[in-house]
């Protein structure tokens, strides 16, 4: 089978956008806390608030491409951030991440070392092919961080027509682009097989997701004992596939 991925519908708007895309598979993506996942971690914790220092998450270049980004789909609020500023805000009040999961940590850690928006989805939970486009009516989402009470399921919260949503054939997978991941593909203690993405919107980003992606290759194959592929979609190439079997 076949893993595809395309951001064609937005790349005439958005034309420095890349993405790296990446398939984890026979992954020990739970369990306890993996100690080189955690150095790694902990030192890009270290590197992030030393960068930190004297300034703000939204003083960074990167952070500023996001909001421009998010005005520019209509959403204006500030309190919308992508996924990396909401990582760099935490570590400046808090000082480190919360640890999840390795797989979910490490991702968190690849984030803030590179300012990149980073998620993972369990591919089990997938139905591919893959895109960052635009919402349309009949989209749905659920959000990861929404904890209703224990008698109520999650309730549908639809994106906007035309916010850009990262999505598989039948579903929003992450709304406003990198804000929140939907809970239906999410990765647990049973994930085996993940789809991991990278993103960037930097003028000078190519080089950094490039970083992002070996070293995720390196330690998902080295202390997660997953195989490991990846591509890059970005104007230059706007669609990649990855060949995968169901497990």
């Amino acid at each position: 089978m076949t893993l595809t991925l395309t951001v064609v519908e937005l790349t005439e708007r958005f034309p420095t956008f890349r993405v790296a895309v990446a398939l984890l598979q026979g992954m020990q993506a739970g369990g306890a806390t993996n100690t080189r996942v955690e150095a790694f971690a902990a030192a890009a914790e270290q590197e992030a608030r030393a960068a930190l220092q004297g300034k703000a998450p939204a003083d960074f270049a990167e952070t500023q491409d996001w909001r421009a980004a998010y005005r520019a789909f209509g959403s204006k609020k500030t309190s919308y951030r992508n996924a990396c500023e909401a990582l760099l805000r935490r570590i400046q009040r808090e000082g480190s991440l919360p640890r999840v999961l390795p797989l979910v940590d490490l991702y968190n850690a690849l984030s803030i070392k590179y300012r990149i928006p980073a998620g993972a989805d369990d591919l089990a939970k997938l139905v591919p092919p893959l895109a960052f486009r635009y919402a349309r009516p009949g989209d749905s989402f659920y959000d990861l961080a929404s904890d209703p009470a224990p008698d109520k399921p999650l309730a549908d919260d639809p994106p906007a027509e035309g916010e850009v949503i990262y999505a598989d054939s039948e579903k929003c997978l992450c709304r406003r682009w990198n804000w929140r991941q939907d809970a239906r593909s999410r990765v647990t203690e049973a994930t085996t097989d993940a789809v991991v993405v990278l993103q960037t919107l930097a003028p000078d980003g190519a080089e950094r997701l490039t970083q992002a992606a070996e070293d995720l290759d390196r330690i998902a194959g080295n202390d997660l004992g997953a195989a490991c592929s990846w591509a890059v979609a970005s104007a230059d190439e706007p669609q990649v596939a990855l060949p995968f079997r169901r497990s």
